[in-house]
């Protein structure tokens, strides 16, 4: 009687459901797949500050006065080629545009036109950069020295300074170009320029 009341009172059993093994797999492949979805996607989306390129350079007047000081009087027009290469627009609030010799600024100027660059488009934009009276204090004798060669070489740096709107967001954004210029002082025209993206 004892012996049959035990057999009754047995523990009771516990079933495992053993998930088979492709299945984990499967759903790591997933979670991989929508994880490396997800990146590619911020990859392509996430702004990148637009290209620049200087499409036209052309040196208006420069004057050059030694006595009693040297300083230097210049007016240099350049057209700017904004690309903007995401795919949102963006909007630039400003031009500035300096001037240097040897790597020491000069001086510079900024122009505060506003534009509008649409989502993988290009703009064309125009600056001037008048400078009247700078001192040329370092370098005054590499300075004398191109002067009686009839060529200075100068040094300009464009910077576009903007912001797109994303998500209600205003996400700043900047972009510079940097140009030497080789400036012929007799005829005032530009000997040579080389520019490159900063």
């Amino acid at each position: 009687m004892a012996s049959s009341k035990a057999n009754q009172h047995q523990l009771p059993s516990y079933h495992h459901h053993l998930i088979p093994l492709h299945l984990h797999q499967s759903c790591r492949n997933l979670l991989v797949s929508a994880f490396l979805l997800l990146a590619a996607a911020f990859f392509f989306l996430w702004p990148s500050n637009p290209d620049l390129k200087i499409t036209h350079l052309h040196l208006e007047s420069i004057d050059i006065q030694t006595i009693p000081i040297i300083s230097v009087d210049i007016t240099l027009g350049l057209t700017i080629k904004v690309r903007n290469v995401d795919f949102y627009a963006i909007d630039y609030s400003s031009i500035m545009v300096s001037i240097g010799y040897r790597g020491k600024k000069l001086g510079y100027f900024v122009t505060l036109d506003e534009g509008h660059v649409r989502a993988r488009g290009s703009e064309y934009a125009d600056a001037t950069l008048e400078l009247n009276g700078v001192e040329v204090i370092s370098d005054v004798i590499l300075f004398l020295k191109d002067l009686a060669r009839g060529s200075v070489p100068f040094d300009t740096i464009t910077e576009v300074a903007g912001k797109f709107e994303f998500l209600f967001y205003n996400v700043p954004l900047k972009a510079r170009v940097s140009c030497e210029v080789l400036v012929n002082i007799c005829n005032q025209t530009i000997l040579h320029q080389n520019c490159y993206p900063e």
